[in-house]
Order: C-alpha cells, then sequence, then structure tokens
C-alpha cells in the first residue's frame, strides 16, 4: 500500500454554493437565503477559512444555471462569477489561496489567460485556475452554439488551450519593466514575446497585455476524472480535485494518476491529489447522525429525483419509482465520471432510487463521513497516511456552520495529530504548497529564429 506522501494535508474550503452543500441546506433554520448573491457572506466564510488555516478557497463554476430542478425546489441556480468574487475575497485575506474554476470549453485562451494573471497580481501571488471542460449541456446554449461539444473534442480543445494560456503568461520576463525614468524607458523590448501557436484547435499570434503573474503561472488545478480526464491531469496539473466516495478506489485514482505522471516531464513531479470530502461529526455519532436526519427531511422527493436526473445526464427520471432500481440509461455527453460512479452504486451495489438521490443531495457522490470528531479523525488519518489523498476538499454541508464545527473540532484533532500546519508559510500559494515557480520559458529555452521572433517551443 502506497505510504504519506507529505508531511502536512494540504485543505480547501469548497464553498461554492452559498448556504452548503447539502442540496436543501437553505431550508435549514440557520442558512441565510441570500448568501449566493451576499458579498458579506463569503467575506465571512473566507476570513474563517483563513482565521483555520485553510490552504485554498474553492469556487466551482459553470457557464449555465444548474437544471437540479425547474420546480423552484432547489436553492443554487444563481451564483457569483468566480473570478469577480475571487477578485473581492483577495481584498480581505493574506495568505488563503483562491481556486477559481474556468472552461477550456466555454472561454477563449487570450481572455482567460488575462483574467488569472490579474487575479493573481490582485492577489499577490495566491491564484489557482481549476480547469474544467464544463459537463452542463445548457452551456452551449448560452452562448449560442448548436450543440455541446463531444467529450473527445472537449479535452482536445483543452489540451491546446492550457499550452497557450502557459504560453501567454510567459509574454514578459519578470524584469522586463526597469520603468527608468531618467533615461525615458518603461520596458526592455528585449523582454517582450509574442506567443505564435499553430494547433488543429486554435490557430493565433498574441501577446498578453498584462504582465508575468507572481507566481509565473498560477497554479493549476484540474477536476476531471474521465479517463481523458486523468491524462491531461497528469500532464498539466499540480493539484487535482476528485470525487473518491471510498479508500479502496481513492487508492486506485492516486497509484493511476501517480503512474500517468511519471511519463512526462513535470516542473513539480507529484500531484496534490485531494478527494472532496462532506462531514457530519458531533460528540457522538448519535449527535452526527441526527445532523444529516435533520438536513435529510428537507429534501423534497421532486427534487431528488430532478437532480439525480441532472447528475445521469439531462435523463427524466420523474416517472420512477424512488424505491425501486435505476434504469438503465443511455449514452450520454455530461459528466462522464459522476455518472459512472451513480451506475456503479446502482448497478454494483444496489441503491435504490431513493437512496440514489440521497446520496447525491448530501454530496454528489464524494466521500462521506458521519460519525465523533475522534472517528472522523481517524479516517481522515488513515486517508492521508496511507497514501490516498494529500488533503481534502471540504465541502460544508451548511455555511457556515458545518465550516466552524470542523475547524473548531476536527483541525485541531488533525493538528495535534501532526498532519495539520500550525501556522502558513510565507510567500505566494506555490510557496506555502511547497510547488516549484516556473521560468519564462524564454529566459530557460532561448528560442529564437533567424529573424529574430520568439516561438512557443512545442
Amino acid at each position: 500500500m502506497p505510504s504519506q506522501r507529505r508531511e502536512h494535508m494540504v485543505m480547501g474550503a469548497y464553498v461554492s454554493y452559498g448556504t452548503g452543500h447539502h442540496a436543501a441546506s437553505w431550508r435549514h433554520p440557520a442558512s441565510d437565503t441570500t448568501a449566493t448573491r451576499n458579498l458579506g457572506h463569503y467575506v465571512e466564510v473566507t476570513r474563517l477559512a483563513e482565521q483555520h488555516l485553510f490552504d485554498t478557497l474553492f469556487l466551482s463554476d459553470a457557464p449555465a444555471v444548474f437544471n437540479d430542478d425547474r420546480a423552484g425546489f432547489g436553492g443554487r441556480v444563481t451564483f457569483f462569477e468566480p473570478l469577480t468574487l475571487m477578485s473581492a475575497l483577495a481584498m480581505v485575506s493574506q495568505d488563503i489561496g483562491l481556486v477559481a474554476t474556468s472552461s477550456t470549453t466555454y472561454k477563449e485562451p487570450y481572455n482567460l489567460a488575462r483574467e488569472y494573471a490579474s487575479l493573481d497580481i490582485i492577489s499577490e501571488g495566491r491564484a489557482a485556475w481549476n480547469l474544467v471542460t464544463t459537463s452542463k449541456q445548457a452551456a452551449a446554449r448560452n452562448l449560442g452554439l448548436p450543440s455541446h461539444p463531444a467529450h473527445a473534442e472537449r479535452y482536445r480543445r483543452a489540451n491546446e488551450f492550457i499550452d497557450i494560456v502557459q504560453g501567454l503568461w510567459d509574454t514578459w520576463e519578470d524584469d522586463a519593466f526597469p520603468a527608468d525614468k531618467a533615461k525615458g524607458r518603461f520596458y526592455d523590448p528585449a523582454k517582450r514575446h509574442e506567443l505564435r501557436h499553430r494547433g488543429s484547435v486554435f490557430s493565433l499570434d498574441a501577446e498578453l497585455n498584462v504582465s508575468r503573474p507572481p507566481q509565473g503561472h498560477p497554479v493549476i488545478v484540474q477536476a476531471g476524472s474521465s479517463e481523458a480526464g486523468r491524462e491531461l491531469a497528469a500532464r498539466t496539473a499540480e493539484m487535482v480535485f476528485t470525487a473518491q466516495p471510498d479508500l479502496e478506489s481513492a487508492l486506485v485514482f492516486a497509484k493511476d494518476l501517480d503512474r500517468r505522471a511519471s511519463r512526462y516531464a513535470r516542473l513539480n513531479p507529484d500531484v496534490i491529489i485531494l478527494p472532496g470530502l462532506t462531514v457530519y461529526a458531533g460528540t457522538t455519532e448519535k449527535e452526527a447522525r441526527e445532523k444529516v436526519e435533520e438536513l435529510q427531511s428537507l429534501i423534497r422527493p421532486e427534487f431528488g429525483l430532478s437532480m439525480l436526473s441532472d447528475l445521469v445526464g439531462g435523463f427524466d427520471l420523474s416517472s420512477c419509482d424512488i424505491e425501486g432500481p435505476l434504469p438503465r440509461l443511455p449514452p450520454s455527453n455530461a459528466n462522464t465520471s459522476r455518472r459512472a460512479l451513480i451506475e456503479r452504486l446502482a448497478y454494483d451495489e444496489g441503491l435504490n432510487v431513493r437512496q440514489l438521490y440521497e446520496r447525491m443531495t448530501t454530496s454528489r457522490g464524494h466521500m462521506t463521513l458521519i460519525g465523533s470528531y475522534d472517528a472522523v479523525t481517524d479516517e481522515i488519518v488513515r486517508w492521508f497516511e496511507s497514501g490516498a489523498a494529500d488533503g481534502f476538499n471540504i465541502m460544508p454541508p451548511l455555511l457556515p456552520e458545518s465550516l466552524g464545527d470542523f475547524s473548531e473540532n476536527i483541525l485541531p484533532r488533525l493538528r495535534h495529530r501532526g498532519v495539520f500546519k500550525r501556522r502558513y508559510r510565507p510567500g505566494t500559494l506555490r510557496e506555502k504548497l511547497g510547488l516549484r515557480r516556473p521560468e519564462n520559458r524564454y529566459v530557460t529555452q532561448n528560442v529564437t529564429t533567424s529573424e529574430g521572433e520568439h516561438h512557443h517551443a512545442r
């Protein structure tokens, strides 16, 4: 069995959904139903996470309304655009990393490179890009496209996209701006470089109009667990967010990703693996289960079926017997890894439709731990020490209450066990995570044509 890969675990706070990750959290008496449009709420959550030394704040995104339901039962149909929100949160934080999600399918490389370079400068080196290809088919209609691109096509585009973005971040060398007032020269022309890219998806000649990010490149995060997603992560990602519901599958995933990554020349050989984790804990297991039952009691069956329908690819399950089995489903062009997880729970483990939507509303298929504070701590440490995870992206079922509970009762126990830090390291997010900073490719490679133009080495 693999062994612990880092001295201290990396801990992310996944806070996208305002009132929390449980799909019925908005109905809880303690919830602020304005949370998804309330900047003050996110400021409170950010300060709480930083106070307790979380490494990153994580925001997911899709350029579409969630199709969890159309009958008005779902509480997360609107949310902030993540880069705008992260820029605001950068102003009220100092150390926590800011992981925003952007799609390579529904953005263009130049715009994305500008956005993340700007966020890295604004936050003084704390930006990270969670690269996704988008599973929401409604996104195509929102952008006036005839159809959602096929899975393979989305990843072919993603592979070129990230190469272009990283090339654009090297447009300017770190010392390109002497701003010599006496000589009247603001920048050094020899340290300005045009990216020339010719590929099967993109062809462009471009220079970024934002200076080089403090981290060189913002940290690259990847959230796909399909075959194509794993290969892209192995080549490009420095951190991976994944849904692994049990230790055995997490170990298999970690071993597979390590094997794939070893085939590439990587600046940072090891990928930081963070499974999603939802925790319901209390002084006793009974208290923890009462927290689950309170939230589960708020799920309307119509909403549970609608959410499950969306997660399996948009197939209408409203006529299904909730106490019966999940019917066999036709192929889908949506989230293949989440669909595969649901099918495994249904067909291999025998969960009926109600049990499936209850599992999904609780944590959308991510690992869920229910138990006493000590028991939950033991299991988290077991995953970390076995090498199944380098830490976790914590998915609080109720915000900010569950994040506070985890911070005040689990993190001190992890710190006592010696697996969670007592203070932030100084420096950028890369430095805090122990990741090397990329050198500018034009400094290290000095690729120059006879005409004096600088080219992206491919």
